[in-house]
Formats: structure tokens, sequence, C-alpha cells
């Protein structure tokens, strides 16, 4: 067989890799663990101190990231080609306050008391470090498909940190889970879990085990 065959050959089966083949399947599963973008690329965080209160408004701010980030990344994938490389940036942007933006209108129709619950931290997301992280390192060099997964995995890498602080702030904070009492109306709550403080010693919690149970350690 000719070079030349060899190429069209090896070209055929790319293009016949499976939707989810092993390097796809690794977009979604890497940054739920191993590569998490909270602890272990500490990006994010901000949202993590600030939310995480009590469990329904962190929920709803998990489910309104993983929107905007799956959607810009489709987005600018699919614009990559087009997009100059000057303004990049802007145009990022523009994607993700144009989502946000319908994220904002979204919550204010259907969900207003979460939404003043979330106050300005949903007009926050523009800036979010991992949408625009992925933005530029991914969405940009990627096809749609493989930035989808991306966006999916880093999306669901944040929410599965986000729940847990919100989990363990809310229930030792004032005793409940998703409104409910589930500690007995004498629990008097602990104002330390109710604050920022709070969020920090649970989300340095998260980091330790996480990074000691993957054996992770920082390069010199």
């Amino acid at each position: 067989m000719s070079t030349e065959a060899q190429a069209i050959e090896e070209v055929a089966v790319k293009e016949k890799e499976p939707l989810l083949s092993k390097k796809n399947r690794k977009l979604v599963n890497n940054p739920l663990d191993a590569d998490n973008p909270i602890t272990v690329q500490v990006l994010g965080v901000c949202s993590a101190l600030a939310v995480t209160v009590k469990l329904v408004p962190t929920l709803y701010m998990c489910l309104s990231v993983l929107f905007v980030l799956i959607f810009s990344n489709l987005a600018v994938s699919m614009l990559r080609n087009v997009i100059p490389g000057r303004i990049r940036i802007i145009v990022q942007l523009l994607v993700v306050a144009s989502l946000v933006a319908i994220v904002d209108q979204v919550l204010q129709a259907y969900a207003y008391e979460v939404s003043k619950q979330l106050s300005v931290f949903v007009g926050l997301i523009i800036t979010n470090c991992i949408i625009m992280g992925r933005l530029e390192a991914f969405a940009l060099a990627n096809k749609p498909w493989p930035s989808f997964l991306d966006a999916v995995g880093n999306g669901l890498g944040y929410a599965v940190i986000l729940i847990p602080v919100a989990f363990f702030r809310e229930l030792f904070g004032s005793g409940s889970l998703l409104g409910f009492n589930v500690l007995g109306e004498g629990y008097q709550g602990n104002g330390v879990m109710m604050s920022p403080v709070g969020a920090c010693i649970v989300l340095g919690l998260l980091i330790w085990f996480q990074r000691a149970r993957n054996g992770y350690s920082e390069e010199a």
C-alpha cells in the first residue's frame, strides 16, 4: 500500500472515531477528579465562597455555569476559524455575556427568590475563570463535539465541589437541607459555617482530601 493510500486510510479511521472514545471520555472524567477546575486548577473559587450558604441557590448556580459553559464552548468552537486573533477575547466575552443575560432573565422570570439570593453573582459568571479558561485553552482549538464534552466535564467538575460545600455549610450552619430542618429546632446553628470563613474551611478540606487521595503535589 502506498504512503498516500495509508494516509487516506488513517484519516478515514480518525473520522470514524467513536463519539465516546477513550480520549473523549477523558474530557468528561478528568475534570471530575484528577484535573478538577476548583481543587486542582484552583479556578472559580469566588463563587464557591459566596453562593454556597444554601443548597438551592448553589444548585441553580451550578446549572447556570454548566449552561453558559456548554453553549459558549460550542459557539466559540464553531466560530474558531473566523474569529480574528486580535479580538478573540472580546468575542468570547460577548458570547458569554449574552448567555449570562439569558440565564439572568430566566431566573428572574421563573425563580425570582433564587435570583435575589444569587444577586450580582449571576452577572459575575461572565468573568468566571473556568469559562474563560476553557474558551481560550480548548474551544478555540477544537471541534464542537470535543468542546461540548470539555464543557460538560468542567461544568460537572465545578458542581461536584460546590454542592458538597453548600451541603455542609447549610447543614451545620443552619441545621437544614434544602430549606428543611434536619437537626431539630433546638440546634442553634454555627455562625462560622454561615460566613466565608466556613466556606474556606470546607473547601480547604475538600482540596486536601482530593489531592491526598490522588497523590497530587505542586510542581516546584
